[in-house]
């Protein structure tokens, strides 16, 4: 389903008027139609397969002998992405840190952050995006172990309510190999996450 930005545009309008705004003088003239855009590019992931973006990068990661399995982890950290927050529709942002273990199949590292970016672009809460992520990087590559650290700042949290400026949220989502604690600790340790 794509974006209504004419919907959004004209809820944008009745917003501004709700709020004791002119939509009409010149600096909010073209607020509705800027907000649908972004909000077309916020939520541009909105019933996409995230699993896609891997697709076309998995390969075979070993040959016809078990002890040519990949034995380490691989891992790409501070992968930048930003979110909407589905309480408030307050943005959040931050990095996402990703380790897995490969069974039989890797995938190109230039696919793990498309599947941030496609699970991000939707209303979010910071726990489920990181779920989210864990379950499709295991179930596309079969990984032995996925462990999925996001680290993030949230508008709510700043800017209303308590309003904490320094304020950060850590998460984990783990998979396979890397559920029990000690197991991921080392990888923890790489990823230079202080507050995990």
């Amino acid at each position: 389903m794509a974006v209504d930005r004419e919907r959004i545009a004209a809820l944008v309008t009745e917003l501004l008027e709700a709020i004791g705004e002119d939509p009409e003088r010149p600096g909010l003239r073209q607020t509705p139609t800027r907000v649908a855009d972004a909000y077309a590019e916020f939520f541009a992931g909105v019933d996409r397969d995230a699993s896609e973006a891997l697709a076309h990068t998995i390969s075979v990661a070993r040959g016809p002998a078990p002890e040519t399995l990949p034995s380490g982890a691989v891992m790409l950290r501070d992968i930048r992405f930003r979110s909407v927050c589905e309480h408030h529709l307050l943005p959040f942002r931050g990095a996402a840190h990703i380790a897995y273990l490969p069974g039989e199949q890797v995938v190109g590292l230039g696919a793990l952050p498309k599947v941030v970016d496609v699970l991000a672009a939707r209303p979010q809460v910071q726990e489920r995006l990181g779920e989210q992520i864990a379950d499709t990087i295991a179930g596309a590559l079969d990984a032995r172990g996925v462990l999925v650290v996001l680290e993030a700042v949230h508008e709510c949290v700043i800017m209303r309510g308590g309003t904490q400026p320094d304020a950060s949220t850590v998460t984990i989502a783990a998979r396979g190999a890397f559920v029990e604690p000690a197991a991921r600790a080392e990888l923890i340790a790489l990823m230079g996450v202080s507050r995990a």
